[in-house]
């Protein structure tokens, strides 16, 4: 029984219960048209692609992209160059086939297509983009030309 009622629609909590106390989720059954998802999606999609969580560092010698992708095989996952310098990270989560005796208490872990785009500055080598996946984590690496430094030349003044 709840004892608080939601003001989101029908979902209600009980207040002694922690893991009952729903969070309003603005994107649930949120659809996205077009490539991304092929038609309707739902909520787990939405969130698959917002918990894609990715740093992009800067050295002085490349770009490195690293991403979070616990449970992802690598050949779940694609990083494609598009547009010249528009770097893609995309693939899929799959979600875990359930057997008939099994009874769900709590379902956090989310599963759908994810899709993330970079455009990367002009000293970026596209051509030269190098991926690995080590423990679940994704690093993507692209090398940057070097900086030629301007050639100055000194003017000897007349006088």
């Amino acid at each position: 029984m709840a004892l608080i009622p939601s003001i989101f629609g029908n979902r209600r909590s009980n207040i002694f219960d922690p893991f009952s106390l729903d969070i309003f989720d603005p994107f649930h059954d949120f659809p996205f048209s077009g490539a991304l998802s092929g038609g309707q999606s739902s909520g787990n999609e939405v969130t698959a692609i917002a918990n894609m969580r990715i740093d992009w560092k800067e050295t002085p010698e490349a770009h490195v992209f690293k991403a979070d992708m616990p449970g992802l095989k690598k050949e779940e996952v694609k990083v494609e160059v598009e547009d010249g310098r528009v770097l893609q990270i995309s693939g899929e989560r799959s979600k875990e086939q359930e057997e008939k005796n099994d009874k769900y208490h709590r379902v956090e872990r989310s599963s759908g297509k994810f899709l993330r785009r970079f455009r990367l500055p002009e000293n970026a080598k596209m051509e030269q983009v190098k991926a690995s996946m080590d423990n679940g984590v994704l690093t993507v690496t692209v090398p940057k030309e070097e900086v030629k430094k301007p050639e100055v030349k000194a003017i000897d003044i007349s006088g």
